[in-house]
């Protein structure tokens, strides 16, 4: 699946089963959550938290998906296409830090 296949899908899914999408800033406060979300399982699987009973049936990949979901969300409200998003991001990584991080002593 692409990126625009995947904002096609979830628009398709928001207008038929989901009804319609909700508010821009309440889709933001989702995806805060969801990151939240995301991060304590992050910080249960590779950090020194352990893990809580009602943690133990989460998964990376759904956790990673609910974000990547609210994000297209909040995508098509604002008429952000994100495969173009990402490819002008690249351009940008490649000309502001080409070598950034080769020079960085910490990485080496």
């Amino acid at each position: 699946m692409t990126i625009q296949q995947a904002q096609q899908q979830v628009d398709e899914w928001i207008t038929t089963t989901g009804v319609r999408y909700f508010g821009e800033l309440t889709n933001l406060g989702i995806l805060m959550e969801e990151v939240g979300e995301l991060s304590r399982l992050m910080v249960r699987t590779y950090g020194e938290q352990s893990f809580k009973e009602s943690d133990k049936s989460n998964s990376l990949d759904d956790e990673m998906a609910d974000v990547l979901w609210v994000l297209i969300c909040l995508a098509n409200q604002t008429g952000v296409d994100l495969t173009s998003a990402l490819q002008k991001n690249f351009e940008k990584k490649n000309q502001r830090d080409s070598h950034r991080h080769k020079d960085n002593e910490k990485l080496k």
